[in-house]
Protein backbone atom coordinates (compact mmCIF):
# COMPACT_ATOMS: atom_id res chain seq x y z
CA UNK A 1 0.00 0.00 0.00
CA UNK A 2 1.22 3.41 -1.16
CA UNK A 3 2.81 5.87 2.06
CA UNK A 4 -0.23 8.98 2.75
CA UNK A 5 3.43 10.74 1.43
CA UNK A 6 3.29 9.31 -1.66
CA UNK A 7 -0.61 9.77 -2.08
CA UNK A 8 0.04 13.26 -1.88
CA UNK A 9 2.79 13.80 -4.60
CA UNK A 10 0.81 11.47 -6.63
CA UNK A 11 -2.24 14.00 -5.69
CA UNK A 12 0.14 16.92 -6.31
CA UNK A 13 1.08 15.59 -9.94
CA UNK A 14 -2.11 15.13 -11.11
CA UNK A 15 -3.63 18.18 -10.20
CA UNK A 16 -0.28 20.23 -11.69
CA UNK A 17 -1.29 18.71 -14.79
CA UNK A 18 -4.25 19.02 -14.80
CA UNK A 19 -4.57 22.55 -14.09
CA UNK A 20 -2.88 23.60 -17.11
CA UNK A 21 -5.54 22.25 -19.26
CA UNK A 22 -7.78 24.88 -20.32
CA UNK A 23 -6.34 27.80 -22.11
CA UNK A 24 -8.96 29.02 -24.32
CA UNK A 25 -12.61 26.92 -24.61
CA UNK A 26 -12.65 24.75 -27.46
CA UNK A 27 -15.24 24.66 -30.14
CA UNK A 28 -15.56 20.55 -29.99
CA UNK A 29 -18.57 20.52 -32.73
CA UNK A 30 -16.49 22.17 -35.35
CA UNK A 31 -13.43 20.22 -34.23
CA UNK A 32 -15.70 17.07 -34.44
CA UNK A 33 -17.20 18.13 -38.04
CA UNK A 34 -13.89 18.80 -39.49
CA UNK A 35 -12.64 15.07 -37.97
CA UNK A 36 -15.10 13.56 -40.01
CA UNK A 37 -14.35 15.86 -42.63
CA UNK A 38 -10.84 14.21 -42.97
CA UNK A 39 -12.10 11.03 -44.09
CA UNK A 40 -13.75 11.98 -47.13
CA UNK A 41 -10.16 13.48 -48.38
CA UNK A 42 -9.09 9.71 -47.24
CA UNK A 43 -11.36 7.91 -49.79
CA UNK A 44 -10.94 5.74 -52.50
CA UNK A 45 -12.66 4.90 -55.53
CA UNK A 46 -15.44 6.72 -57.02
CA UNK A 47 -16.35 9.47 -55.12
CA UNK A 48 -20.39 10.34 -54.49
CA UNK A 49 -21.60 13.53 -55.38
CA UNK A 50 -22.35 14.88 -52.00
CA UNK A 51 -18.34 14.98 -51.42
CA UNK A 52 -17.77 17.94 -49.76
CA UNK A 53 -13.29 17.95 -50.10
CA UNK A 54 -13.55 19.14 -53.56
CA UNK A 55 -10.08 18.90 -54.20
CA UNK A 56 -10.19 15.25 -54.87
CA UNK A 57 -11.46 13.14 -57.33
CA UNK A 58 -12.20 9.51 -58.11
CA UNK A 59 -9.13 6.89 -57.87
CA UNK A 60 -7.97 3.32 -58.30
CA UNK A 61 -11.55 2.41 -59.69
CA UNK A 62 -10.13 -1.04 -60.95
CA UNK A 63 -9.02 -2.48 -57.59
CA UNK A 64 -9.27 -5.74 -57.57
CA UNK A 65 -8.93 -6.55 -61.60
CA UNK A 66 -6.25 -6.31 -63.35
CA UNK A 67 -8.02 -6.95 -66.84
CA UNK A 68 -11.54 -7.53 -65.86
CA UNK A 69 -10.88 -11.50 -66.13
CA UNK A 70 -8.16 -13.98 -64.63
CA UNK A 71 -7.32 -17.32 -66.06
CA UNK A 72 -7.15 -19.92 -63.88
CA UNK A 73 -6.75 -23.94 -64.55
CA UNK A 74 -9.78 -26.36 -63.16
CA UNK A 75 -10.75 -23.84 -60.21
CA UNK A 76 -12.31 -25.99 -57.71
CA UNK A 77 -14.20 -24.68 -56.02
CA UNK A 78 -15.06 -21.76 -58.32
CA UNK A 79 -14.37 -18.82 -56.07
CA UNK A 80 -16.12 -16.10 -58.43
CA UNK A 81 -18.31 -16.02 -61.06
CA UNK A 82 -16.27 -18.02 -64.06
CA UNK A 83 -16.62 -19.39 -67.35
CA UNK A 84 -15.06 -22.16 -69.82
CA UNK A 85 -13.38 -20.48 -72.46
CA UNK A 86 -12.71 -24.26 -75.13
CA UNK A 87 -10.07 -23.04 -77.56
CA UNK A 88 -9.92 -26.85 -79.74
CA UNK A 89 -8.97 -29.35 -76.78
CA UNK A 90 -8.16 -27.06 -74.05
CA UNK A 91 -9.92 -25.33 -71.44
CA UNK A 92 -9.15 -22.01 -69.62
CA UNK A 93 -11.20 -20.76 -66.99
CA UNK A 94 -11.64 -17.07 -66.80
CA UNK A 95 -12.90 -15.84 -63.20
CA UNK A 96 -14.28 -11.88 -62.87
CA UNK A 97 -12.41 -10.71 -60.24
CA UNK A 98 -13.32 -9.54 -57.04
CA UNK A 99 -14.51 -5.40 -56.65
CA UNK A 100 -11.89 -3.89 -54.32
CA UNK A 101 -12.86 -0.52 -55.16
CA UNK A 102 -13.79 2.32 -52.43
CA UNK A 103 -12.00 2.18 -48.52
CA UNK A 104 -10.24 4.61 -47.33
CA UNK A 105 -6.49 5.14 -47.86
CA UNK A 106 -4.67 4.49 -44.86
CA UNK A 107 -2.42 8.04 -44.40
CA UNK A 108 -0.25 9.87 -46.92
CA UNK A 109 0.01 7.15 -49.36
CA UNK A 110 -2.03 5.44 -52.04
CA UNK A 111 -2.31 1.94 -50.00
CA UNK A 112 -5.30 0.60 -48.86
CA UNK A 113 -4.19 -1.65 -46.33
CA UNK A 114 -7.05 -3.74 -44.31
CA UNK A 115 -5.95 -4.05 -40.99
CA UNK A 116 -5.67 -0.68 -39.93
CA UNK A 117 -8.87 -0.18 -41.95
CA UNK A 118 -10.53 -2.55 -40.49
CA UNK A 119 -9.23 -1.14 -36.90
CA UNK A 120 -10.37 2.60 -37.77
CA UNK A 121 -13.59 1.29 -38.33
CA UNK A 122 -14.19 -0.70 -35.31
CA UNK A 123 -13.26 2.67 -33.23
CA UNK A 124 -15.25 5.14 -35.25
CA UNK A 125 -17.96 2.50 -34.67
CA UNK A 126 -17.67 2.32 -31.00
CA UNK A 127 -18.00 5.91 -30.52
CA UNK A 128 -21.00 6.32 -31.90
CA UNK A 129 -22.15 3.76 -29.85
CA UNK A 130 -21.28 4.71 -26.52
CA UNK A 131 -21.43 8.31 -27.50
CA UNK A 132 -23.77 8.81 -30.26
CA UNK A 133 -26.03 11.06 -28.61
CA UNK A 134 -23.61 13.83 -28.12
CA UNK A 135 -22.78 13.47 -32.17
CA UNK A 136 -26.20 15.62 -32.65
CA UNK A 137 -26.26 16.88 -36.08
CA UNK A 138 -22.70 15.37 -37.14
CA UNK A 139 -23.98 11.82 -36.37
CA UNK A 140 -25.41 11.12 -39.85
CA UNK A 141 -22.03 12.48 -41.30
CA UNK A 142 -19.75 10.25 -38.69
CA UNK A 143 -22.42 7.51 -39.96
CA UNK A 144 -21.38 8.23 -43.57
CA UNK A 145 -17.99 8.10 -43.04
CA UNK A 146 -18.72 4.41 -40.72
CA UNK A 147 -20.60 3.18 -43.92
CA UNK A 148 -17.76 3.82 -46.49
CA UNK A 149 -15.54 1.70 -44.81
CA UNK A 150 -17.89 -1.46 -44.30
CA UNK A 151 -19.34 -1.15 -47.55
CA UNK A 152 -15.69 -1.65 -48.81
CA UNK A 153 -14.96 -4.65 -46.08
CA UNK A 154 -18.33 -6.85 -47.19
CA UNK A 155 -16.14 -6.45 -50.66
CA UNK A 156 -13.40 -7.81 -49.38
CA UNK A 157 -15.28 -10.16 -47.35
CA UNK A 158 -17.49 -11.49 -50.14
CA UNK A 159 -15.72 -14.79 -51.06
CA UNK A 160 -16.11 -17.59 -48.35
CA UNK A 161 -13.14 -17.97 -46.11
CA UNK A 162 -11.23 -15.52 -47.65
CA UNK A 163 -9.92 -11.95 -46.70
CA UNK A 164 -8.46 -9.50 -49.29
CA UNK A 165 -6.64 -7.65 -46.72
CA UNK A 166 -4.61 -5.44 -48.96
CA UNK A 167 -4.72 -3.14 -52.40
CA UNK A 168 -1.41 -1.70 -53.71
CA UNK A 169 2.50 -2.95 -54.14
CA UNK A 170 3.13 -0.61 -51.02
CA UNK A 171 7.21 -0.59 -51.54
CA UNK A 172 6.37 0.68 -55.05
CA UNK A 173 4.08 3.05 -53.69
CA UNK A 174 6.41 4.18 -51.21
CA UNK A 175 9.19 5.44 -54.08
CA UNK A 176 6.92 7.22 -55.40
CA UNK A 177 5.04 10.93 -54.72
CA UNK A 178 1.81 11.06 -57.02
CA UNK A 179 -1.56 12.03 -56.24
CA UNK A 180 -4.27 8.97 -55.85
CA UNK A 181 -5.95 10.19 -58.89
CA UNK A 182 -2.58 9.39 -61.10
CA UNK A 183 -1.17 6.54 -59.42
CA UNK A 184 0.59 4.31 -61.84
CA UNK A 185 2.19 1.69 -59.43
CA UNK A 186 0.91 -1.97 -59.34
CA UNK A 187 -2.68 -2.44 -57.66
CA UNK A 188 -1.33 -5.57 -56.18
CA UNK A 189 -4.31 -7.68 -54.18
CA UNK A 190 -3.10 -9.46 -51.51
CA UNK A 191 -5.44 -11.89 -49.47
CA UNK A 192 -5.33 -14.37 -46.68
CA UNK A 193 -7.41 -17.35 -47.12
CA UNK A 194 -7.07 -21.44 -45.38
CA UNK A 195 -3.73 -22.07 -46.65
CA UNK A 196 -2.40 -18.23 -46.05
CA UNK A 197 -4.00 -18.01 -42.63
CA UNK A 198 -4.54 -14.13 -40.92
CA UNK A 199 -6.46 -14.84 -37.78
CA UNK A 200 -5.50 -10.52 -36.93
CA UNK A 201 -6.94 -9.11 -39.98
CA UNK A 202 -9.71 -11.42 -40.22
CA UNK A 203 -10.86 -11.28 -36.22
CA UNK A 204 -10.40 -7.22 -36.81
CA UNK A 205 -12.28 -7.01 -39.78
CA UNK A 206 -15.26 -9.59 -37.74
CA UNK A 207 -15.24 -7.12 -35.33
CA UNK A 208 -15.29 -3.93 -37.80
CA UNK A 209 -18.00 -5.55 -39.15
CA UNK A 210 -19.67 -6.88 -36.03
CA UNK A 211 -19.68 -3.01 -34.37
CA UNK A 212 -20.86 -1.25 -37.61
CA UNK A 213 -23.99 -3.79 -37.27
CA UNK A 214 -24.73 -1.71 -33.80
CA UNK A 215 -24.33 1.45 -35.55
CA UNK A 216 -26.96 0.80 -38.34
CA UNK A 217 -29.12 -1.21 -36.33
CA UNK A 218 -31.95 1.26 -35.91
CA UNK A 219 -31.07 3.98 -39.40
CA UNK A 220 -30.93 0.80 -41.80
CA UNK A 221 -31.77 -2.71 -39.75
CA UNK A 222 -31.22 -4.64 -43.16
CA UNK A 223 -27.69 -3.73 -43.76
CA UNK A 224 -27.09 -4.21 -39.79
CA UNK A 225 -27.96 -7.67 -40.23
CA UNK A 226 -25.91 -7.95 -43.05
CA UNK A 227 -22.79 -7.12 -41.64
CA UNK A 228 -23.78 -9.56 -38.39
CA UNK A 229 -23.88 -11.90 -40.41
CA UNK A 230 -21.07 -11.60 -42.34
CA UNK A 231 -18.80 -10.65 -38.92
CA UNK A 232 -20.21 -14.34 -38.21
CA UNK A 233 -18.56 -15.67 -40.93
CA UNK A 234 -15.68 -13.36 -40.99
CA UNK A 235 -14.60 -15.15 -37.22
CA UNK A 236 -15.75 -18.45 -37.66
CA UNK A 237 -12.85 -18.50 -40.48
CA UNK A 238 -10.30 -16.69 -37.98
CA UNK A 239 -10.31 -18.96 -35.51
CA UNK A 240 -10.69 -22.19 -38.05
CA UNK A 241 -7.79 -21.26 -39.65
CA UNK A 242 -5.47 -19.80 -36.99
CA UNK A 243 -1.53 -17.78 -38.49
CA UNK A 244 -0.64 -14.34 -38.41
CA UNK A 245 -0.91 -12.66 -41.57
CA UNK A 246 1.90 -11.02 -41.46
CA UNK A 247 3.87 -14.52 -41.58
CA UNK A 248 1.29 -15.28 -44.97
CA UNK A 249 2.22 -12.22 -46.44
CA UNK A 250 5.49 -11.04 -44.65
CA UNK A 251 6.83 -8.84 -48.06
CA UNK A 252 3.61 -7.40 -48.58
CA UNK A 253 2.81 -6.31 -45.29
CA UNK A 254 5.86 -5.71 -43.49
CA UNK A 255 7.41 -3.47 -42.35
CA UNK A 256 4.24 -1.34 -42.34
CA UNK A 257 1.52 -2.91 -40.69
CA UNK A 258 3.17 -6.49 -39.11
CA UNK A 259 1.68 -7.58 -36.54
CA UNK A 260 3.82 -7.50 -33.86
CA UNK A 261 2.08 -9.02 -30.56
CA UNK A 262 0.51 -11.88 -32.14
CA UNK A 263 -3.05 -12.77 -33.29
CA UNK A 264 -4.89 -14.05 -30.43
CA UNK A 265 -5.38 -10.21 -28.73
CA UNK A 266 -7.53 -10.21 -32.84
CA UNK A 267 -9.56 -13.44 -31.58
CA UNK A 268 -10.76 -12.49 -28.27
CA UNK A 269 -11.11 -8.91 -29.29
CA UNK A 270 -13.52 -9.55 -32.38
CA UNK A 271 -15.20 -12.31 -30.28
CA UNK A 272 -16.31 -9.74 -27.98
CA UNK A 273 -17.49 -7.40 -30.50
CA UNK A 274 -19.29 -10.21 -31.97
CA UNK A 275 -21.02 -10.62 -28.34
CA UNK A 276 -21.97 -7.16 -28.39
CA UNK A 277 -23.54 -7.28 -31.61
CA UNK A 278 -25.48 -10.25 -31.41
CA UNK A 279 -25.91 -10.84 -27.40
CA UNK A 280 -25.18 -14.95 -28.55
CA UNK A 281 -24.08 -16.75 -25.58
CA UNK A 282 -21.56 -18.78 -27.75
CA UNK A 283 -19.23 -15.81 -27.79
CA UNK A 284 -19.17 -14.98 -24.31
CA UNK A 285 -18.26 -18.79 -23.75
CA UNK A 286 -15.46 -18.34 -26.23
CA UNK A 287 -14.34 -15.32 -24.17
CA UNK A 288 -14.04 -17.23 -20.81
CA UNK A 289 -12.77 -20.06 -22.00
CA UNK A 290 -9.97 -18.68 -23.74
CA UNK A 291 -9.35 -15.85 -21.67
CA UNK A 292 -5.91 -17.02 -20.48
CA UNK A 293 -5.19 -18.95 -23.68
CA UNK A 294 -5.23 -16.05 -25.85
CA UNK A 295 -3.44 -13.55 -23.37
CA UNK A 296 -6.39 -10.94 -22.13
CA UNK A 297 -3.87 -10.00 -19.43
CA UNK A 298 -0.67 -9.44 -21.70
CA UNK A 299 0.66 -6.50 -22.87
CA UNK A 300 -2.27 -4.92 -21.29
CA UNK A 301 -0.43 -0.80 -21.41
CA UNK A 302 -1.09 -0.57 -25.46
CA UNK A 303 -3.90 -0.19 -27.85
CA UNK A 304 -4.14 -0.13 -31.27
CA UNK A 305 -4.47 -0.96 -34.91
CA UNK A 306 -1.55 -3.63 -33.82
CA UNK A 307 -2.63 -4.04 -30.00
CA UNK A 308 -6.28 -4.62 -28.85
CA UNK A 309 -5.48 -6.06 -24.95
CA UNK A 310 -6.70 -2.92 -23.54
CA UNK A 311 -9.09 -2.28 -25.69
CA UNK A 312 -10.51 -5.92 -24.97
CA UNK A 313 -10.57 -5.76 -20.98
CA UNK A 314 -12.53 -2.02 -21.21
CA UNK A 315 -15.21 -3.43 -23.84
CA UNK A 316 -16.06 -6.40 -21.59
CA UNK A 317 -15.35 -4.68 -18.27
CA UNK A 318 -18.23 -2.59 -19.47
CA UNK A 319 -20.69 -6.13 -18.98
CA UNK A 320 -19.69 -5.92 -15.40
CA UNK A 321 -19.77 -2.58 -14.62
CA UNK A 322 -23.43 -1.94 -15.90
CA UNK A 323 -24.74 -4.91 -13.99
CA UNK A 324 -25.01 -7.45 -16.96
CA UNK A 325 -22.63 -10.36 -16.31
CA UNK A 326 -20.34 -10.92 -13.27
CA UNK A 327 -19.06 -13.96 -15.52
CA UNK A 328 -16.16 -10.84 -16.54
CA UNK A 329 -15.08 -9.51 -13.21
CA UNK A 330 -11.11 -10.34 -14.01
CA UNK A 331 -11.35 -8.29 -17.09
CA UNK A 332 -12.61 -5.67 -14.52
CA UNK A 333 -9.09 -6.06 -12.68
CA UNK A 334 -7.58 -5.61 -15.90
CA UNK A 335 -8.74 -2.88 -16.74
CA UNK A 336 -8.59 -1.01 -13.55
CA UNK A 337 -4.75 -2.19 -13.61
CA UNK A 338 -4.69 -0.20 -16.99
CA UNK A 339 -6.36 2.76 -16.35
CA UNK A 340 -4.22 3.38 -13.53
CA UNK A 341 -0.89 3.41 -15.74
CA UNK A 342 -2.74 6.10 -17.49
CA UNK A 343 -3.19 8.33 -15.06
CA UNK A 344 -0.41 11.27 -14.26
CA UNK A 345 0.89 11.52 -10.42
CA UNK A 346 -0.08 7.18 -10.57
CA UNK A 347 1.52 5.70 -13.33
CA UNK A 348 5.02 4.25 -12.85
CA UNK A 349 4.99 2.83 -15.92
CA UNK A 350 8.09 2.52 -17.79
CA UNK A 351 6.43 2.97 -21.23
CA UNK A 352 3.93 5.78 -20.39
CA UNK A 353 5.09 9.43 -19.82
CA UNK A 354 3.95 12.77 -20.02
CA UNK A 355 5.23 15.95 -21.62
CA UNK A 356 6.18 19.01 -19.65
CA UNK A 357 3.29 20.45 -21.67
CA UNK A 358 1.40 17.38 -20.46
CA UNK A 359 1.24 15.31 -23.50
CA UNK A 360 0.90 11.51 -22.84
CA UNK A 361 3.83 10.13 -24.73
CA UNK A 362 4.70 6.37 -25.57
CA UNK A 363 7.88 5.78 -27.42
CA UNK A 364 7.57 5.03 -30.85
CA UNK A 365 6.52 6.99 -34.07
CA UNK A 366 3.17 8.57 -34.69
CA UNK A 367 2.17 9.50 -30.53
CA UNK A 368 -0.99 10.82 -31.55
CA UNK A 369 -2.10 7.59 -32.54
CA UNK A 370 -1.46 6.20 -28.71
CA UNK A 371 -2.97 9.71 -27.61
CA UNK A 372 -6.22 9.79 -29.38
CA UNK A 373 -6.91 5.93 -28.44
CA UNK A 374 -5.85 5.96 -25.34
CA UNK A 375 -7.90 8.91 -24.24
CA UNK A 376 -10.81 7.10 -25.75
CA UNK A 377 -10.65 4.04 -23.21
CA UNK A 378 -10.26 6.64 -20.58
CA UNK A 379 -13.13 8.52 -21.21
CA UNK A 380 -15.29 5.21 -21.75
CA UNK A 381 -14.12 3.65 -19.03
CA UNK A 382 -15.17 6.87 -17.23
CA UNK A 383 -18.31 6.62 -18.01
CA UNK A 384 -18.94 2.78 -17.51
CA UNK A 385 -17.68 3.44 -13.93
CA UNK A 386 -20.10 6.73 -13.59
CA UNK A 387 -22.56 4.78 -14.52
CA UNK A 388 -21.85 1.60 -11.66
CA UNK A 389 -20.79 4.81 -9.26
CA UNK A 390 -17.67 3.39 -8.51
CA UNK A 391 -13.93 4.64 -8.57
CA UNK A 392 -10.74 2.79 -9.59
CA UNK A 393 -8.83 1.82 -7.32
CA UNK A 394 -4.93 2.91 -7.74
CA UNK A 395 -2.84 0.89 -5.35
CA UNK A 396 -2.92 3.10 -1.87
CA UNK A 397 -5.43 5.68 -4.16
CA UNK A 398 -8.55 5.61 -6.11
CA UNK A 399 -9.59 7.79 -9.22
CA UNK A 400 -13.18 9.20 -9.80
CA UNK A 401 -14.55 9.00 -13.10
CA UNK A 402 -14.15 12.87 -13.22
CA UNK A 403 -10.51 12.29 -13.02
CA UNK A 404 -10.57 9.83 -15.88
CA UNK A 405 -12.57 12.63 -18.00
CA UNK A 406 -10.17 15.07 -17.33
CA UNK A 407 -7.29 13.74 -18.64
CA UNK A 408 -8.78 12.55 -21.33
CA UNK A 409 -9.72 15.88 -21.88
CA UNK A 410 -6.58 17.64 -21.50
CA UNK A 411 -4.96 15.14 -24.33
CA UNK A 412 -8.04 16.37 -26.47
CA UNK A 413 -7.40 20.36 -25.39
CA UNK A 414 -3.29 19.51 -26.15
CA UNK A 415 -4.21 18.39 -29.60
CA UNK A 416 -6.37 21.27 -30.41
CA UNK A 417 -3.70 23.83 -29.53
CA UNK A 418 -3.38 24.15 -25.22
CA UNK A 419 0.23 23.12 -25.72
CA UNK A 420 3.87 24.86 -25.58
CA UNK A 421 3.63 25.89 -29.28
CA UNK A 422 0.09 27.18 -29.35
CA UNK A 423 -0.11 25.11 -32.29
CA UNK A 424 -3.19 23.08 -33.35
CA UNK A 425 -2.57 19.22 -34.47
CA UNK A 426 -5.61 18.95 -36.76
CA UNK A 427 -4.99 20.61 -39.68
CA UNK A 428 -7.81 23.83 -40.23
CA UNK A 429 -8.71 24.08 -36.88
CA UNK A 430 -7.21 26.90 -34.94
CA UNK A 431 -5.15 29.61 -36.27
CA UNK A 432 -1.99 27.89 -36.23
CA UNK A 433 -1.78 24.10 -37.28
CA UNK A 434 0.21 21.85 -39.24
CA UNK A 435 1.03 23.26 -43.01
CA UNK A 436 3.54 20.88 -44.81
CA UNK A 437 2.26 17.44 -43.51
CA UNK A 438 3.47 14.16 -45.41
CA UNK A 439 0.52 13.20 -47.67
CA UNK A 440 0.66 12.74 -51.24
CA UNK A 441 -2.66 14.61 -52.09
CA UNK A 442 -2.94 17.63 -49.65
CA UNK A 443 0.66 17.98 -51.34
CA UNK A 444 0.47 17.81 -54.64
CA UNK A 445 -1.39 20.64 -56.77
CA UNK A 446 -5.10 19.46 -57.12
CA UNK A 447 -6.64 18.00 -60.24
CA UNK A 448 -8.27 20.91 -61.07
CA UNK A 449 -5.24 23.37 -60.50
CA UNK A 450 -3.07 21.01 -62.66
CA UNK A 451 -5.01 18.62 -65.08
CA UNK A 452 -2.57 16.71 -66.55
CA UNK A 453 -0.55 14.02 -64.94
CA UNK A 454 2.26 14.00 -62.59
CA UNK A 455 4.01 10.99 -62.64
CA UNK A 456 5.92 8.91 -59.71
CA UNK A 457 9.03 10.73 -59.84
CA UNK A 458 7.71 14.21 -61.21
CA UNK A 459 6.62 14.70 -57.60
CA UNK A 460 9.56 14.71 -55.74
CA UNK A 461 10.18 18.21 -56.49
CA UNK A 462 6.51 18.96 -54.36
CA UNK A 463 7.80 16.66 -51.95
CA UNK A 464 11.41 18.66 -51.00
CA UNK A 465 9.36 22.27 -51.37
CA UNK A 466 9.15 23.97 -48.26
CA UNK A 467 6.17 25.62 -49.56
CA UNK A 468 2.56 24.74 -47.54
CA UNK A 469 0.64 22.22 -48.59
CA UNK A 470 -1.22 23.29 -51.19
CA UNK A 471 -5.13 21.43 -50.10
CA UNK A 472 -5.66 21.93 -46.96
CA UNK A 473 -6.99 18.17 -45.78
CA UNK A 474 -9.21 19.56 -42.88
CA UNK A 475 -10.01 17.87 -39.60
CA UNK A 476 -6.20 15.71 -40.19
CA UNK A 477 -4.82 15.27 -36.86
CA UNK A 478 -0.59 14.66 -37.79
CA UNK A 479 1.66 12.35 -35.75
CA UNK A 480 2.70 15.22 -33.25
CA UNK A 481 5.45 15.46 -31.01
CA UNK A 482 7.52 12.48 -31.08
CA UNK A 483 9.80 12.80 -27.96
CA UNK A 484 8.96 14.33 -24.05
CA UNK A 485 9.82 17.72 -25.56
CA UNK A 486 7.21 18.65 -27.11
CA UNK A 487 8.52 20.04 -30.40
CA UNK A 488 7.54 19.76 -33.62
CA UNK A 489 8.92 20.53 -36.82
CA UNK A 490 6.04 20.82 -39.83
CA UNK A 491 8.20 19.33 -41.94
CA UNK A 492 7.02 16.98 -44.80
CA UNK A 493 10.06 14.82 -44.97
CA UNK A 494 9.35 14.05 -41.02
CA UNK A 495 6.53 11.41 -41.78
CA UNK A 496 7.04 10.41 -38.57
CA UNK A 497 5.35 13.41 -37.21
CA UNK A 498 4.33 15.48 -40.09
CA UNK A 499 1.73 12.08 -41.51
CA UNK A 500 -2.31 12.23 -40.29
CA UNK A 501 -3.62 8.28 -40.60
CA UNK A 502 -7.04 7.41 -39.98
CA UNK A 503 -6.69 5.63 -36.35
CA UNK A 504 -5.26 8.33 -35.33
CA UNK A 505 -8.97 10.24 -36.44
CA UNK A 506 -10.96 7.36 -35.58
CA UNK A 507 -11.09 7.35 -31.87
CA UNK A 508 -11.05 11.58 -31.51
CA UNK A 509 -14.26 11.20 -32.91
CA UNK A 510 -16.24 10.19 -29.81
CA UNK A 511 -14.04 12.11 -26.89
CA UNK A 512 -15.52 15.48 -29.74
CA UNK A 513 -18.54 14.60 -29.49
CA UNK A 514 -18.69 13.64 -25.50
CA UNK A 515 -16.96 16.97 -24.89
CA UNK A 516 -18.62 19.14 -27.46
CA UNK A 517 -21.54 18.07 -25.56
CA UNK A 518 -20.18 18.50 -22.05
CA UNK A 519 -17.64 21.29 -22.54
CA UNK A 520 -17.08 22.12 -19.14
CA UNK A 521 -15.58 19.54 -16.41
CA UNK A 522 -16.07 19.90 -12.90
CA UNK A 523 -12.19 20.35 -10.83
CA UNK A 524 -13.68 16.82 -8.94
CA UNK A 525 -16.49 15.12 -7.54
CA UNK A 526 -15.96 17.07 -4.51
CA UNK A 527 -13.78 13.36 -3.07
CA UNK A 528 -10.76 14.02 -4.91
Amino acid sequence: MASPAKAMVAAAAMLLLLSTATVAQHNYGDALHKSILFFEGQRSGRLPPDQRVRWRRDSALNDGATAGVRPMTSPSPLPLPCYALVVGLSKTWCCAQVDLTGGYYDAGDNVKFGFPMAFTTTLMSWGLIDFGKNFGSHGGEARAAVRWATDYLMKATATPNTVYVQVGDAFRDHSCWERPEDMDTPRTVYKVDPQHPGSDVAAETAAALAAGSIVFREADPAYSKRLLDRAISVFEFADKYRGAYSSSLYSAVCPCYCDYDGYQDELLWGAAWLHKASRQRVYRDYIKKNEVALGASDSINEFGWDNKHAGINILISKEVLMGKDSFFKSFQVNADNFICTLLPGISNHPQIEYSPGGLLFKVGNSNMQHVTSLSFLLLAYANYASHANVRVPCGGSSASPVVLRRVAKRQVDYILGDNPLRMSYMVGYGERFPRRIHHRGSSLPSVSAHPARIGCKAGTAYYGSSAPNPNLLVGAVVGGPSNTSDNFPDARAVFQQSEPTTYINAPLLGLLAYFSAHPNLPQSDGTD
